[in-house]
């Protein structure tokens, strides 16, 4: 029986996600403040003392941001080298020949998953757009069938690989295996972008019929410009060497002695941290001294793409801070008891919480570690719980069904010169698709396994 306490603390939950709702989508103010503000409601009206509230949303806050920070930073350093020295472009353009023409929305689908893996949705979105542009206008295809399946890719690594920051929260939170779960969303993220990007864009694409008049693809008229590139093989390893030492770190235990000098060398370079780290190194030489950057070109580069990151790892940290108010305000525990009466499956229970949070705020980075904040105490209680399936399936509940209050939507909105309504049969139809596949995947796997 469910205790009066445990109600109260429910109902406050829902009201502060019905706030964050009312705020964010109609009150149209800024999503931090709103999570803040809310955080303090929430923590005062479950009776936390006065005292400890502003102390518990900075301890969530900044255990969060603490690595999330370092992350945000080495992985946008990482994109802007591949920006600057012709990478993507080369990734693309290699792509797009051995793909051929007929077959460009599979291409375009590879470069967004490629790509996607060290960079933020957005930082890609904005790489790749004007190589969308150029590859739609020469090959005369559709903007839907070309940019869709790119998206996707990019969503879809987004928010179920890590090391994205949001993903290497949840596999934190959830205390999963690093390499396991790296492998597992790669092994379940393939046929869900396949399905979500080039056969829905497929589907898709003739029904939306878009303005020839395209301000933004004007911005991104060709010139014939010829510039040197770097090598496909080069750039490809610099922007999986990262993936590939986190592997090689969750495989310590196997490929040495454990507590060795070799085998904690192992661990300390298969650290996200540390695997980023090293790649932003490597690109620095790879991609910057080989192109002919010099010191103070690759300093600037490092230096103007932090910026932007700004309102990224702001949202990340709040999101731990209103993470934090649920715990040590006990909503999270009364959940726990609410889950354990209902006896909901616990992959599903966290693809819903992802879900729910996701379609409040907006955000897929917020939704996605504070649904494993909540979560992850209902796992503790569980027996079988696989915490690296957790850790994606809440990444799967976190892309669902992106609409007006997430700025995913009007990204795309406006570079494609969509309506609403258009941009909802396209991309939110495709975030839907790409959280429900993912999420039937991965409960297809935790049988198998």
């Amino acid at each position: 029986m469910i205790d009066h306490h445990a109600i109260v603390l429910l109902i406050s939950a829902s009201v502060a996600v019905i706030t964050l709702i009312l705020l964010i989508a109609v009150c149209k103010l800024n999503p931090f403040i709103v999570l803040f503000l809310t955080s303090l409601g929430l923590a005062m009206a479950t009776g936390m003392p006065l005292h400890a509230i502003v102390q518990s949303f900075e301890a969530g806050l900044s255990g969060t941001m603490g690595h999330i920070a370092i992350v945000v930073a080495l992985g946008t350093m990482l994109g802007k080298m591949m920006a600057e020295s012709g990478g993507a472009d080369r990734i693309a353009y290699t792509l797009i020949r051995l793909f051929g023409e007929k077959r460009i929305h599979w291409a375009m689908m590879v470069i967004g998953f490629v790509v996607g893996l060290p960079v933020f949705f957005e930082v890609g979105f904005v790489l790749l757009i004007p190589i969308v542009f150029t590859v739609a206008r020469r090959t005369r295809t559709s903007l839907i069938l070309v940019g869709l399946p790119l998206v996707a890719g990019l969503s879809v690594v987004h928010g179920l690989v890590p090391p994205h920051p949001a993903a290497l929260v949840a596999v934190a939170i959830y205390n999963a295996d690093m390499g396991r779960t790296i492998f597992y969303a790669l092994l379940l993220a393939i046929p869900t972008v396949v399905i979500a990007g080039p056969l829905y864009a497929k589907f898709i694409a003739p029904h939306v019929h878009l303005d020839l008049d395209n301000p933004m693809a004007a911005e991104f008229v060709d010139h014939g410009e010829e510039r040197s590139l770097p090598s496909f093989g080069l750039t490809l390893a610099t922007i999986l060497l990262p993936v590939a030492l986190m592997l090689v770190g969750s495989w310590a235990d196997t490929l040495s002695r454990p507590k060795s000098a070799l085998n904690g060398g192992l661990h300390l370079l298969g650290n996200a941290d540390i695997s980023l780290l090293v790649g932003v190194l490597v690109s620095f030489i790879t991609l910057g001294k080989m192109r002919g950057f010099d010191r103070e070109a690759i300093l600037k580069f490092s230096n103007e793409c932090l910026a932007p990151t700004a309102t990224i790892t702001l949202l990340v940290g709040a999101g731990g801070g209103f993470g934090r108010i649920l715990q040590d305000s006990g909503v999270s525990q009364a959940i726990v008891e609410v889950a354990l009466h209902a006896h909901v499956p616990i992959l599903i229970l966290a693809w819903t919480v992802a879900a729910l949070i996701r379609l409040s705020t907006g955000s897929a980075t917020v939704a996605m570690t504070t649904a494993a904040g909540i979560v992850a105490p209902i796992a503790m209680h569980t027996p079988g719980a696989r915490p690296e399936l957790l850790a994606i399936a809440t990444g799967a509940g976190s892309l669902f069904f992106s609409h007006v209050n997430d700025g995913g939507f009007w990204l795309v909105k406006e570079y494609f010169n969509m309506s609403v309504a258009d941009t909802i049969k396209t991309w939110s139809v495709c975030e839907t698709i790409i959280s429900v596949v993912a999420l039937l995947l991965t409960l297809a796997l935790s049988v198998a396994t």
